[in-house]
């Protein structure tokens, strides 16, 4: 499966760049000139309030910034997932199906209501033309379709074993492997 819009990356068991062992990605572009994607399972301890007071309300538990990846760190990105993708809100762009980026500028307020779920994430993952083709090549990635609960997952912390447990083998068999995979 390639990279596309709404799919997700998961490392592999042998990935070991500290900003990427164990984490699960959603691809929020992919075209030939590069991908884009956050990081989904990387909660941090900054509470959207203290950044983003006027979000506080609107975003999904744990109420807090989650790294979305390592380039542009003091840039925010909102995901959020829509009510109903054929009328979408107002500050609302979709990425695919009811998934979409929301312009932390607009107003909450537009999107009381309409969303399923919103998270905030601190920087992203980003690629060059063919650098992810050639790291899911090599085996760093494996590409895996999102479910829906994925991306505002109440449980971030065991996203990486969840999703890889409910893919076909051989792949469902890494969620069994230890943090230190030289250990197994």
């Amino acid at each position: 499966m390639q990279p596309a819009a709404g799919s997700l990356l998961i490392a592999s068991a042998t990935l070991v760049d500290p900003n990427f062992a164990r984490c699960v990605l959603v691809i929020l572009e992919s075209n030939d000139d590069g991908s884009l994607g956050v990081i989904l399972n990387q909660p941090s301890e900054t509470p959207v309030d203290e950044v983003l007071d006027q979000w506080r309300d609107v975003v999904n538990p744990p109420g807090v910034f989650f790294r979305g990846g390592p380039v542009e760190l003091n840039a925010a990105l909102a995901i959020g997932s829509v009510v109903s993708p054929d009328d979408p809100p107002l500050g609302w762009r979709q990425v695919s199906g009811a998934l979409g980026m929301v312009d932390l500028d607009g107003s909450p307020d537009d999107l009381l209501g309409r969303l399923g779920g919103l998270r905030i994430y601190a920087g992203y993952a980003g690629w060059g033309s063919g650098q992810l083709d050639a790291e899911i090549a090599e085996g760093s990635w494996h590409v895996v379709p999102a479910r829906p609960g994925d991306l505002f997952s109440d449980r971030p912390d065991r996203l990486w074993r969840d999703i890889l447990r409910r893919q076909p083998p051989p792949l469902s068999m890494l969620a069994t492997l230890p943090e230190d995979s030289s250990l197994n």
